[in-house]
């Protein structure tokens, strides 16, 4: 494999493997507190629609930060600075939910989180853009995007922050979570190299959200977007007060069956974009959400062998696979090369703004008023639509298009 920057092989790899492993660091923080809600919520008396907000909270912030500071990012050509940045600040906000002592607290720490953390997946994106082949663009931003955040944020938050919260309590595993941050912090100083500005940033230039949104492709990737998002922070919110409250599972089983989405989205970080890459993205982004499904319908009707429960769960998250694919890979195949950081923040950030916002307000106001099952079935219907949209992407792997 040749880069289409100015390094070969082994700095491509080690780019995407540092990236991969700081939006882990990433997702470790941002999922700490969903895992750490069957201890949080009755400590600090909170509501099923207080939950929810704290989610929409990080949500909000998250997608504007994405947005205007992955534009920012563009015009200076900055982008290790952004990013290093960022990694810093998200680090101090997990001491600073920590030390909450009430609902308002721990949003506030959730809102600024979020502001740290939202630029993180479109600056590292569009590093990894500049600097890795056409040829392995998507699985490389698979593994960027899905591979550290699903290993560190999916499957080892679950379990070590759970055991770390019954052995010290809730507060001590949020201040677990900040440290790996300010070293990676560390890692990115001294292995990023920026990338040239005429590769990488538009030189001052600047492009309106009309101009990226009159591509079909970029409506639907938003689209999707807002699906997914809903999809995944709805399952973070409510699965593990489900699987404890409805289902009677201990939070050591709970953590372990959350820990399984973890392992899935690893997997499926490489073998779903790698599998874009070689038959097409459209026919990928079709199937894959429909696996969806599976997830809801076991948490709520198998009754039957943990061990195949968590199987369900792994096969139903495999759609997480498909993130990378419509918050970076097609956008980036869509725009300009110089506008990759803005067309990626715009992807993800509507998805935050609408899906990652609404979205767990909206399924825990529901839950207040019915039960914890509501949420689950928004679920089911969210992948459906997803997979229905699909349809009517335009095609843009390399290998089907022989484009750029």
């Amino acid at each position: 494999m040749t880069g289409q920057g100015r390094y070969g092989i082994g700095y491509q790899v080690t780019l995407v493997i540092l990236l991969s492993l700081t939006f882990g660091i990433v997702f470790f923080d941002r999922n700490a507190l969903a895992f750490l809600m069957p201890f949080v919520q009755p400590d600090l008396q909170l509501t099923n629609t207080q939950v929810g907000l704290l989610s929409s909270g990080l949500s909000l912030t998250w997608a504007l930060a994405g947005i205007f500071i992955g534009a920012a990012s563009d015009r200076s050509g900055r982008r290790k600075a952004f990013l290093l940045v960022s990694v810093v600040a998200f680090s101090l906000c997990s001491f600073l939910s920590g030390i909450a002592a009430s609902f308002v607290m721990l949003l506030a720490a959730r809102l600024l989180m979020g502001v740290a953390e939202g630029a993180t997946m479109p600056v590292s994106q569009s590093l990894v853009a500049a600097e890795v082949a056409p040829a392995h663009r998507g699985v490389a931003m698979g593994v960027m995007q899905n591979f550290g955040s699903n290993l560190l944020g999916s499957f080892a938050a679950p379990v070590l922050l759970v055991l770390f919260a019954e052995l010290y309590g809730w507060r001590h595993a949020f201040y677990l979570a900040g440290v790996p941050g300010l070293l990676a912090a560390l890692l990115i100083w001294f292995v990023i190299r920026e990338p040239e500005r005429t590769q990488a940033a538009g030189q001052g230039e600047r492009t309106s959200w009309r101009q990226v949104f009159a591509e079909r492709n970029m409506v639907l990737c938003a689209l999707i977007s807002i699906l997914l998002v809903s999809y995944l922070v709805v399952t973070w919110s409510f699965m593990p007060l489900y699987l404890t409250q409805v289902r009677g599972f201990t939070p050591e089983t709970m953590g372990w069956l959350m820990g399984t989405l973890g392992i899935s989205a690893t997997v499926t970080s490489f073998l779903v974009p790698g599998i874009s890459d070689r038959v097409g993205r459209r026919p990928v982004m079709i199937i894959t959400p429909f696996l969806g499904v599976i997830l809801p319908l076991a948490a709520m009707y198998y009754g039957g062998s943990t061990w195949i429960l968590a199987g369900a769960f792994f096969v139903g998250w495999a759609l997480t696979g498909t993130f990378p694919m419509f918050m970076a890979t097609i956008p980036a195949e869509t725009v300009p090369p110089q506008f990759v950081a803005t067309a990626a923040g715009l992807a993800m950030g509507v998805g935050e703004l609408i899906g990652g916002v609404g979205s767990p307000a909206l399924a825990g106001w529901i839950a207040d008023r019915t039960d914890l099952s509501a949420p689950l079935w928004i679920l089911l219907v969210i992948c459906v639509l997803a997979g229905l949209l699909g349809f009517g992407l335009r095609e843009t792997a390399p290998a089907r298009t022989g484009g750029r």
